[in-house]
């Protein structure tokens, strides 16, 4: 001890609680700091409304979290019951989207926050073959590039589940699954997902598991390119769902240049190769210093692109995750949902452009399809698919009893 009266120790000691000392009301501060902060408003509350001229689920905003399921009917469900069971999924539906419980539900709490909650109804080949009605959809022509599962494809009646909230979207799969017991059998249900609500501006394209920005060119005329006009399917559209299979193990070994050559687009910012910004229009036209074109003649949006915005389809799409093989690739994917008013017309032409030549196909493999009719929406005293499902006279089959 010197003359100070003041060790080496002592003063090591002294310095490190006065450290402690501020780090502590540093923390304080911070956490005194963050406890001021207004926390953001919270979405459970919000809703999507249910009645109208369309279904809700397609022009909506995309909800950060979905559930495709599909049914098919029991054998001799005919006309009489797929009516009743419609009017009781419609009525499901529409208790969950306004926050409340479905009839006989047994966890009611789950309901209080839809969150947002779209259930959007499809009708397959199967469904209308079923009720005797003729069929507005039809299943795609092959492809070449597809290597399709039967435990991803088909089913008669389709039922997209979307919400922010993924115990909202698990409930109500529950409700609806219980209720169409009696009338059809779970085909396969699909898992997807996009950016949690409020992790980037509204209206921000999302990014798929590539990395890609997916989903830039889109109809903005919905009147031309989605909603039906005339006949029963008025104010609907019809959905081919593809489930779409990524090799990200193999795009992994790619370096960026061949990546966004392969897009046509860089992957930062989702301009065109021949652009500054994502919604610039791609100069297909332009040539490097080597005379070659700037977007390559297979880049894949150039094999995608329509130039009459009229008859784009309009691209809805969830990344799927479903886990890791024993080696630890992943299964992973997208689910790529396409709504539009002709599907011969416009979805299949862009289809065959991709499977006839687009560079992606090195890493990307359709191995589940199915197309749905979307009926149009319905009135608080109305029922999805009431102007589908007509019986002999060709009348809609709305005076029928309820199950």
């Amino acid at each position: 001890m010197g003359a100070s009266g003041i060790s080496r120790r002592g003063l090591f000691m002294a310095g490190a609680v006065t450290a402690a000392g501020t780090v502590a009301g540093t923390v304080a501060g911070a956490v005194e700091t963050a406890g001021a902060s207004a926390p953001p408003d919270p979405s459970g509350a919000a809703v999507e409304p249910f009645h109208g001229v369309h279904q809700a689920g397609v022009a909506t905003t995309p909800q950060a979290y979905a559930v495709f399921v599909a049914f098919d009917l029991k054998p001799g469900t005919g006309l009489e019951p797929i009516s009743r069971l419609m009017r009781l999924l419609t009525d499901d539906a529409r208790r969950l989207a306004q926050g409340r419980g479905a009839l006989a539900d047994t966890e009611p709490e789950l309901a209080v926050s839809p969150a947002r909650l779209t259930v959007t109804f499809g009708f397959g080949p199967g469904l209308f073959e079923a009720a005797g009605v003729e069929s507005p959809v039809r299943q795609l022509p092959a492809f070449e590039t597809d290597k399709l599962q039967d435990r991803w494809s088909g089913g008669d009646l389709l039922a997209q589940i979307c919400a922010d909230d993924p115990l909202t979207v698990a409930h109500a799969l529950r409700m609806l699954v219980k209720d169409a017991r009696a009338f059809a059998r779970v085909r396969w249900t699909q898992r997807g997902f996009r950016r949690a609500a409020h992790v980037q501006p509204d209206g921000s394209t999302q990014r798929n598991l590539m990395g890609q920005l997916d989903g830039t060119v889109n109809p903005t005329d919905l009147d031309r390119a989605v909603w039906l006009g005339q006949g029963p399917l008025r104010g609907g559209t019809t959905l081919v769902l593809r489930r779409i299979r990524m090799d990200l193990e193999s795009w992994d070994e790619l370096d960026r240049t061949g990546r966004e050559f392969t897009i046509g687009r860089r992957l930062s910012d989702g301009a065109p190769l021949t652009g500054t910004a994502e919604h610039d229009e791609p100069d297909f036209g332009r040539l490097n210093r080597l005379g070659f074109p700037v977007i390559s003649e297979y880049a894949h949006i150039r094999r995608a692109r329509v130039d009459d915005p009229g008859a784009r389809i309009l691209r809805r799409p969830y990344n799927y995750d479903d886990g890791l093989a024993r080696d630890g690739t992943p299964d992973s994917g997208l689910l790529f949902a396409s709504y539009q008013a002709d599907v011969d017309q416009q979805f299949v032409p862009v289809q065959r452009r991709l499977d006839q030549g687009d560079l992606l196909n090195a890493w990307v493999t359709a191995i589940g399809s199915a197309v749905f009719a979307i009926p149009p929406g319905c009135g608080p005293g109305g029922w999805i698919g009431e102007t589908l499902l007509v019986d002999g006279t060709g009348e809609a089959d709305q005076n029928r009893g309820h199950g």
